[in-house]
């Protein structure tokens, strides 16, 4: 495993356990503080500094072109969805465009059933897609990389992931977008925000579904943390409070991971990950792209001048 990712990742410790119904959310504090700056795709839309469109009038459906008017560097973090356009898309990598740039990014479709303009640009949406797409996702995107050099995803797979989805909340959409799953749970998204609060010094999360560990995000900087996390911890709630399906039909019990289980799983998945097979890419903008693939996981950390500046590890099981 690479070096700084290894640190990282030996730095990290847990918060207190933040617990609600079938959800766990371990909190990531891991000092010191990242010495590289950038913005988040917020900041730098609230301040009009970045423009997202279609490549041309036609489009392409698995690429959009930004254009980065601003003078700091710029993370589009994977899963991040990106609305407008012919279609909603959602980033199949973390990027760190440069300064002053304009770039080609590679991206999945999330509303299958539209391909007209909603509007000219791109604006941020306050979701990053649920995990068991980001887990697939990241799965298909490692092995292009692997196998063809490309970041393209398996654009089927992501769609099949997004129709489990809408039947499972049952929230089905003249657009088969997944930002309508998302608007049908709002309540309880919300109420989830306010319960999973970030801590100070967190730079990331780690996530316990219906007692079975999921996955973890982790960010360079407090600061683009603290503007990214209620898109992450809906990301990782979102399936949880649709619950788990039952093979014998009804309902299921929810089951929840005590603090002291949760902790003794996220110590084991971390050292599984500093075990997991390693391809290191050139990155689109700043930085090197790692990825991991093990027996049951899938991961990516984007470094840059031995900095891990966002790093997403996803457990991969029968249900993914």
């Amino acid at each position: 495993m690479d070096s700084a990712v290894k640190t990282r990742l030996q730095a990290v410790r847990f918060g207190e356990a933040q617990i609600h119904r079938n959800i766990v959310i371990l909190p990531l504090i891991a000092p010191p503080e990242g010495q590289f700056l950038y913005h988040t795709l917020g900041e730098s839309m609230d301040a009009w500094d970045i423009a997202i469109r279609e490549v041309s009038a036609a489009g392409s459906v698995a690429e959009l072109m930004v254009v980065n008017r601003g003078h700091k560097p710029v993370l589009l973090l994977d899963g991040e969805e990106l609305a407008g356009g012919k279609k909603n898309r959602a980033l199949n990598t973390s990027i760190l465009l440069k300064e002053v740039s304009k770039t080609r990014i590679p991206v999945s479709c999330i509303e299958p059933d539209r391909w007209s303009y909603a509007c000219s640009s791109f604006r941020e949406s306050n979701s990053v897609t649920a995990h068991k797409i980001r887990a697939r996702k990241t799965r298909s995107v490692s092995n292009s990389l692997i196998c063809r050099a490309s970041l393209h995803s398996n654009q089927d797979e992501v769609w099949s992931a997004m129709a489990e989805l809408r039947a499972k909340a049952s929230a089905p959409s003249p657009t088969s977008a997944m930002s309508h799953v998302f608007k049908t749970r709002e309540d309880e998204l919300r109420k989830c925000e306010q319960l999973f609060k970030a801590l100070p010094n967190q730079v990331g999360l780690l996530a316990i579904i219906d007692g079975h560990l999921v996955g973890l995000d982790l960010l360079s900087l407090t600061t683009a943390y603290a503007k990214l996390h209620l898109k992450l911890v809906r990301s990782y709630v979102l399936e949880g409070l649709l619950g788990t399906p039952n093979p014998g039909g009804g309902p299921r019990e929810a089951t929840t991971a005590s603090p002291g289980t949760a902790a003794a799983q996220a110590r084991k998945f971390l050292a599984e990950i500093a075990t997991a097979e390693e391809h290191q890419f050139p990155c689109i903008g700043y930085g090197i792209d790692h990825r991991y693939q093990g027996k049951a996981l899938a991961g990516t950390a984007l470094v840059h001048e031995n900095e891990v500046i966002h790093a997403a590890f996803f457990r991969l099981n029968e249900m993914v």
